[in-house]
């Protein structure tokens, strides 16, 4: 069969509903990823190792806090899921979509463990006619130089010809209630027209979707996305401090710069970055800069900035704390790297915790979508800390807002404690109460 016949046997059956979606990984990507494509009438085998998770989705339980219980329950009860941990499975699918950790190591270079690992697994059960697609983001060349030659070596099948290989970045925003999966647009790329039009097939069922000319153009975009987002972030935190020392109130100036319909996109400060993207994925592009001899000096800049972020809010809390810090008792509102969701990967209030317990503070949390944190290899200190109870907040020295859940009462927060250091603006709704013990940073 030809590379064309290929494609064109795929788009009739995606047409037609009749192909198998494989997805790898049921975290924050693959999970909304298989329920979209239920939703559209496909058959999904979805290959997760963690057996907990396993056991949950066949329990109609989540273990992600914005998808709640009863989409799961729909999921497993549509009839047309199979959850698996056995890899031999993988041989079933008609695609196979990627969507694994992409972290970086201490030293800031990409750890593409996983991404090899997951290859090496579908390579030994790779077979003619299936859709290979990497979704994790990564530096451009990873699914050529990379996911390709083990694919090819393994199998003894070849890409373009045998089988299909492309590229299509996640875009996930956990949390978002306006924007998901299912509209969200869908960049793209395959080095080939028929590679390219079997991505878009399957695609193009669940939303509209976005081609573009090869591997790693498409890896390239969603670098290029989050990059933006860093250095903008970075820049108004640069600000932040500006304005701070003369008096002026950054949130302000940004809410009244963002009424210009051109030219403007407002970002806005905190204690730092945090969530999968922003804090890793610049540092991809920086790695592979520096392999081809080239410099990214505005993304290196922009990740010292917002690395000293979280020891200056520490800074803050000292200055307008009216005993030592040494000994205070310091509550840390807020887990999650972002409002209303229970993700903790790479949270500022992570590294928070760790220089307040540096300066000799004791500290405890709250935040009501975490009751207990988890393991984590890059933060062992706050493995196993418990949210406290609301009500034992008064026995604290201060509080530092560090995400702006909305299921907070930041009025009783301010009423209660003698300090609120606030990172988030969260406090701007109590319109200038508490305006004594209130303090931005």
């Amino acid at each position: 069969m030809t590379a064309d016949a290929m494609a064109a046997e795929f788009e009739r059956r995606a047409e037609a509903r009749d192909l198998v979606i494989g997805i790898i990984g049921l975290g924050y990507v693959g999970l909304p990823l298989t329920e979209g494509f239920l939703n559209q009438g496909f058959r999904v085998l979805a290959y997760e190792p963690d057996p907990s998770k396993v056991a949950a989705i066949q329990a109609g339980r989540t273990y992600i806090n914005h998808i709640p219980d009863a989409r799961v329950a729909a999921m497993r009860d549509s009839g047309r899921l199979e959850v698996t941990s056995d890899p031999d499975r993988l041989s079933v699918p008609d695609t196979l979509l990627m969507c694994v950790p992409t972290p970086l190591d201490h030293d800031r270079q990409p750890d593409l463990s996983f991404v090899r690992s997951c290859a090496e697994t579908l390579a030994t059960r790779l077979r003619p006619g299936q859709l290979v697609v990497l979704e994790s983001t990564t530096y451009p060349g990873t699914s050529e130089d990379l996911i390709k030659p083990i694919l090819e070596q393994a199998s003894g099948l070849k890409a373009g010809v045998d089988f299909a290989l492309a590229y299509s970045p996640e875009r996930e925003d956990p949390g978002n209630l306006q924007f998901g999966t299912t509209n969200i647009p869908k960049v793209v790329g395959a080095d080939t027209d028929p590679e390219r039009r079997m991505a878009c097939a399957i695609y193009s069922a669940i939303t509209t979707v976005v081609p573009v000319s090869n591997l790693k153009t498409a890896e390239a975009v969603k670098l290029t996305e989050n990059i933006f987002r860093l250095v903008n972030i970075a820049l108004v935190n640069e600000l932040k401090v500006v304005f701070e020392s003369v008096d002026i109130d950054i949130w302000e100036v940004v809410d009244a710069a963002k009424t210009k319909p051109f030219g403007y996109m407002p970002f806005y400060p905190g204690p730092g970055v945090g969530g999968h993207c922003i804090a890793i994925d610049p540092f991809y592009l920086t790695w592979k800069a520096k392999t081809v001899g080239e410099e990214t000096k505005f993304i290196e800049l922009a990740g010292d900035v917002v690395e000293r972020l979280p020891g200056r809010v520490v800074d803050r809390l000292e200055k307008f704390l009216t005993r030592p810090l040494a000994g205070a008792k310091i509550l840390v509102s807020g887990l999650a790297y972002k409002k209303n969701v229970d993700d903790m990967r790479e949270s500022p209030s992570l590294h928070i915790i760790r220089i307040l317990r540096e300066r000799g503070a004791e500290v405890a949390y709250y935040d009501p979508h975490i009751p207990v944190s988890p393991t984590l290899a890059e933060h062992p200190e706050v493995a196993g800390m418990v949210s406290v109870a609301w009500s034992q907040i008064g026995q604290f020295d201060a509080a530092i807002i560090a995400t702006d859940h909305d299921a907070v009462d930041y009025r009783e927060l301010a009423e209660t404690l003698p300090l609120i250091i606030d990172t988030r603006n969260a406090t701007a709704r109590l319109n200038g109460a508490f305006a004594d013990k209130i303090r931005k940073a």
